[in-house]
């Protein structure tokens, strides 16, 4: 499992004072970039000339408020491992360990020149697989 944690800004909320829904995602690609740097690998996915590791799924569930000045602390888990796949389960919790959200999001690598399916680069799916749940 990887962790982080995310503050919650003004700009981030709805007049309301919580996070603006479409907001969560954002969380969501900040902690997967956060995870990705944290494998240290020689590709960068974000700006590699052979892969891309597009969305192809997303989605969300809001339990509770997450508000303005909070700081939440974003989990991480490979919930699913294929050969040119994999999803992401992300928990996200308030300074008492309260779930206030959870999110799926749901990678495919393809080759960037033809966008064909791929298999994942073997030290990419190591690094996975070690954060499965």
């Amino acid at each position: 499992m990887f962790t982080t944690t995310i503050k919650v800004y003004f700009y981030d909320a709805d007049p309301a004072g919580i996070i603006f829904y479409a907001n969560l995602f954002r969380f969501t690609h900040s902690a997967y970039e956060d995870m990705m740097r944290s494998f240290e690998l020689e590709r960068n996915f974000f700006f590699d000339r052979d892969y891309v590791l597009p969305i192809i799924h997303a989605e969300a569930d809001y339990i509770k408020p997450i508000k303005v000045g909070e700081i939440i602390t974003a989990s991480i888990v490979v919930s699913q491992l294929k050969d040119s796949s994999f999803e992401l389960s992300y928990t996200f919790t308030g300074s008492n360990d309260d779930i206030r959200a959870k999110a799926k999001t749901v990678h495919v690598c393809v080759d960037k020149k033809s966008f064909v399916k791929s298999n994942l680069p073997q030290d990419f799916y190591d690094k996975l697989a070690a954060n499965q749940s």
